[in-house]
């Protein structure tokens, strides 16, 4: 199989020179599908430079201006972190995320998301995946640029590929494929609005309660079918909501009269 639903994509990233690099690393390792999500520089001469023969995944490379923009296709969204979370998230090491993202390709397009050079990707932009993936380089001295992080899990899948080890797909008999990054979102939107209506959120309450919702739908990957029963629940939820407001409404007035 080969690896071309695959997609790395690159959030913010602040050097064209690292666009570059990657490019190069991962064309080392048969990936070919580049996403970047608002990038400082690029197009750029230091990124033409950077990438020596692999100028091919450069200028088919796809921008986009948000990450939801450029997972929106996906069905398993794996987000990289260096560090723990106060709400803790699913958690891989590389060799397994390979396996995870290699097994699962064959059904639907997997994205790996990968931070500015800084500081990574935000509390926000890791809720918009599934998984993480951590690298468990030496403690005393962890910092790895972009392109080694990016050769390190497109390595991995390389190995993985080349072993053909599928991981046990748990949806390889499913009957109906995962949701899309997209299409969860939009449900989390709507139970959001829900909530609101219903009183269960408090607007000016902490959003703790939306992150670990978050959490537990990511988590749980439901599928489509799955996703659109949810979110028709949600509508006849609104709907009994909207229709008991309207009874007060018409009955406060025929006390006030």
């Amino acid at each position: 199989m080969s690896l071309d639903n695959i997609r790395i994509v690159l959030v913010n990233t602040s050097h064209p020179g690292n666009i570059g690099a990657v490019a190069r690393a991962m064309k080392n390792m048969c990936v070919s599908d580049l996403a970047l999500v608002a990038p400082k520089k690029f197009p750029h001469d230091e990124a033409t430079w950077r990438a020596s023969n692999a100028t091919d995944v450069l200028d088919s490379a796809t921008v986009f201006d948000s990450l939801e923009e450029a997972i929106a296709d996906c069905g398993l969204v794996i987000g990289t972190s260096a560090r723990g979370r106060r709400i803790p998230w699913p958690l891989l090491d590389p060799r397994h995320c390979a396996k995870q993202a290699y097994g699962e390709a064959a059904k639907h397009k997997v994205a790996l998301v990968f931070g500015r050079e800084d500081r990574g990707l935000t509390n926000e932009e890791l809720q918009l995946c599934n998984l993480h993936v951590n690298i468990p380089a030496n403690e005393e001295y962890s910092s790895l640029n972009l392109a080694m992080a990016v050769q390190v899990l497109c390595y991995e899948l390389r190995m993985t590929a080349l072993d053909g080890e599928l991981s046990g797909n748990p949806l390889e008999e499913w009957d109906q494929p995962p949701a899309t990054a997209d299409a969860l979102e939009r449900y989390m939107v709507h139970l959001e609005e829900t909530l609101l209506e219903l009183g269960f959120l408090k607007a000016d309450a902490p959003k703790q309660l939306m992150t670990r919702l978050r959490r537990l739908y990511t988590r749980a990957r439901p599928d489509e079918m799955e996703v659109n029963i949810l979110r028709g629940i949600l509508t006849s939820t609104q709907y009994q909501i909207r229709q008991h407001k309207g009874v007060e409404s018409v009955a406060d007035e025929n006390g006030a009269a």
